[in-house]
């Protein structure tokens, strides 16, 4: 499940370690502060933000149902994705999020690739996700990479935005690049 691309690692690590509570806190206060920005014209309270840290554990993303990625360049954690099982076969990405400075350097893809992976080691065979208006970056990031909008699969409050990927197309598009390779190699 560990993928590597030049100065980019990416690779499971338990939701509660230093790097995972790091990267967390990062991601929540930037899409927190976002959203009180946008809709109240002011960052989040900092009790808040605290209590709503802390309710959040990501425990849903720990083994056997679960696993979270940690992005790292160059050795740093730099990045999240996670993933969990909402049904036999249905995954759902969760946590996707690359420190402000690293973004733009290649390591999107690659992360979201390999919660792809972690998604079909768990068994699915499609995965989905919800996002935000405001966030017009990750929604761009995920129709690049072949998600398709589609009807709501949960009623988060804060969710304006539905995805969905069939694993198999994704699995079969990277078996077809690995036979051209093979064959350019010869």
């Amino acid at each position: 499940m560990m993928r590597t691309t030049p100065g980019w690692t990416v690779a499971p690590e338990p939701f509660d370690s230093p790097a995972a509570a790091a990267l967390w806190r990062a991601y929540y206060t930037e899409v927190s502060d976002r959203w009180y920005q946008l809709h109240e014209g002011h960052a989040t309270d900092p009790a808040e933000l605290e209590r709503e840290i802390a309710a959040d554990t990501g425990a849903y993303l720990a083994p056997p149902d679960g696993v979270l990625l940690v992005a790292r360049y160059e050795g740093e954690p730099v990045g999240t994705a996670g993933v969990r099982l909402l049904a036999a076969t249905t995954a759902e990405l969760k946590r996707v999020f690359l420190l402000k400075e690293m973004r733009g350097r290649g390591g999107a893809a690659p992360l979201v690739a390999a919660a792809e992976d972690a998604a079909r080691t768990l068994g699915a065979e499609r995965i989905v996700l919800d996002t935000r208006g405001d966030l017009v970056e990750a929604r761009a990031l995920y129709a690049r990479l072949g998600y398709a909008e589609t009807e709501p699969h949960n009623d988060d409050i804060y969710a304006d935005h539905w995805f969905g990927k069939t694993l198999a197309q994704a699995a079969q598009a990277a078996q077809a690049v690995q036979a051209v390779q093979a064959v350019q190699a010869d």
